[in-house]
This record gives C-alpha cells, structure tokens and sequence, in this order.
C-alpha cells in the first residue's frame, strides 16, 4: 500500500494521519511480521489492522549458499507458488536479484525460466517480500545496496505493479532507497520502456543477445513484435538522466552470438546511443542446446567493443555450482518434488 492509502486506512479507523507513516516505517525499514510488534501504535489500531491487513508472511523456502557467497532464495508464496530471488555480494556492494512474474512468457530460448511458462504476476507486496527475505539471510555486516530486476519474468509485463513497487521502494515513507540503485531490465517491451522512466527515474537494462534480426527472433521472440530497428530507436529516445546510459546485455553463447562479426555489428548498432555492455558468460541447465563462450572469445568480443569506444564490461558468473541462473533452482526443486 502506498502512504495515502494507508493514510484513507488509518483515518476511517479514527486515528490521525501520522499514524500511517509509523506503520510503514515498521512495515519497510524494520520488517514487521506482525501487527502486534508496532508497539508505538495503539492497541485498538492495532487490533484495527489485524482485522484489514497483512504484513510480512513471504519465507524462504530454500537458501543455498555458494562456495563464492552468493545465496539463491527459493521464496514460497501464499498460494504455493514459488519464485526466485538471488543475493550477490563483490568487493563494494551486495546486490539482490529479483523476479517480477512467476515464470515467464517471453520464451527466450536460452533461459531456464522460459520452460515454465507464465503462471501469474506478482503483486507489489510479493515482489517487496523479496527484499525482506533476503535481509533475513545476510550476514552480519551485510546490507543490500543495490536491486535488479532481472530474474523471473519479464518486469515491464507487470507494469502497475511493478511502478508500484517501485515507488514503494524509493519514496522516503517506504524503503527510501536511492532510483540509481534500482535497475529494471527488459528483453524489449518497446511502450512501456520510455513510460517506465518517465514515472520513475531508475536504470534500465536491455537484454539484446544478439546484432541480427534474424539471430533474435530465435533467441528472444518479441524481436518479432520489435525489431532491433525499432527497438534500438526507441532507446535513443528515451529520457535518461545526464550522464546515464542505457546497459546492454549481451549473453555470450559459443558459436551463436560470439563471433568477431557479432561483435563489430554491435559496435555499429550501437555507436549512436549513450550505451554500455554488460557481457554475460552464459549459464547452462539440463536440457539446454547452448554452451558457454569461452573466456578468450568472450575477451576478444570485449576488445572490439572497447577499441569502437564502448564501455564493455565482462559479468562474471557467480553461483554456479548452486544453480544461480534464473529459473534454475525452481526446476530442480520441482524435478525432485
């Protein structure tokens, strides 16, 4: 619930306005579980909110720690349906990965998640459980500094909710966290992107995987819907703040999208925009028909890019020997079940 609902909430209960900020600040920045731990609130609000709310209830159903401190959530929702969050910690931050749907209906060939189909979106209150989870699982001196959406599901699918979310998020009464920590990534839902960050100023992310549209119509079917042309048009449009850029990511798959050619057709795709190159060592699961880039052509690719003046990075994998990729551990968990 956003502030001024809570705010209608408390009002029609008798009580004064204030008492809404109390309740989200105990809700967001201390992780309640419980009406009855807001022990600033008095007992008939309280006994008021049991009767109309819920708060807290998301658990982990699984935590599975990799051997590099990266830790995959399985988090068990109220229906039974499951989804996946992961929290990855580096030298200077600890990010946590977070889904948006349970499942996907993006059908992207290389990704576990895509096999499972779209079972539903999530709501506001499942995707911010996330958070919660995760902060239950850190270590002593831990704290998440930066969010991604980039895990179940396609986020722009999800849009009210996602914007929901968000705002929740990054408003002083809610999370108060900083938009240049929020990064939503899409694999190119054209309308909603430059309506995303005219309502809410935080990073984007384009899952591109390839430089031809023939290649992307295999690998991500929307290019179908939104071409390269087209897509790539519309992120030269969109209002980023000064001296951001839109991040690309490019999965490298041996023998797919990794060639010199691949690299110097990116090179030029991109040459006009404020743009920067996430390169992702791909991370494959049973069944799967891909295989990884290897590291010197993943380095090669990498000069290419540099030497025609992009920022390139190279993503290390993290989480392998936990199945970290999305989708992943809620496949083996229900190949066990």
């Amino acid at each position: 619930m956003t502030l001024d609902e809570v705010e209608q909430l408390v009002t029609t209960a008798g009580e004064p306005k204030y008492r809404a900020r109390q309740i989200l600040h105990w809700a967001h920045a201390r992780g309640a579980d419980s009406f009855d731990q807001m022990r600033d609130l008095p007992l008939r609000l309280r006994e008021y909110l049991k009767q109309h709310l819920k708060v807290g209830g998301a658990r982990a159903s699984r935590c599975i720690r990799s051997s590099d401190g990266t830790r995959k959530l399985l988090v068990r929702l109220a229906d039974g349906e499951e989804i996946e969050s992961v929290i990855i910690p580096t030298e200077k931050r600890v990010t946590l990965c977070m889904s948006s749907q349970v499942g996907c209906a993006m059908a992207c060939e290389f990704c576990a998640t895509a096999r499972m189909g779209l079972h539903r979106n999530l709501s506001a209150a499942e995707m911010l459980s996330q958070i919660h989870v995760a902060r239950r699982e850190l270590s002593q001196g831990e704290e998440l500094t930066n969010f991604v959406f980039m895990g179940m599901g396609e986020p722009l699918a999800n849009y009210p909710r996602l914007v929901r979310t968000l705002t929740i998020m990054t408003s002083e009464w809610g999370m108060g966290i900083s938009p240049r920590r929020i990064t939503v990534s899409t694999v190119g839902l054209v309308p909603m992107m430059e309506r995303l960050l005219a309502e809410v100023q935080v990073n984007l992310a384009v899952s591109l995987h390839a430089t031809t549209n023939e290649l992307r119509d295999r690998l991500a079917p929307i290019n179908k819907r939104y071409p390269l042309e087209v897509l790539l048009a519309a992120c030269g449009n969109l209002p980023i703040r000064r001296r951001a850029r839109i991040t690309f990511e490019y999965v490298m798959i041996a023998g797919v999208n990794d060639s010199i050619a691949d690299a110097k057709r990116l090179a030029k795709l991109l040459a006009p925009l404020r743009a920067k190159v996430n390169l992702i060592f791909y991370n494959p699961f049973a069944g799967c028909a891909f295989e990884t880039s290897s590291r010197a052509a993943v380095e090669a690719f990498q000069a290419i890019l540099k030497n025609a003046n992009l920022t390139a990075t190279i993503r290390e994998s993290r989480g392998l020997d936990i199945a970290a990729a999305c989708g992943q551990l809620y496949a083996e968990q229900r190949a066990s079940a």
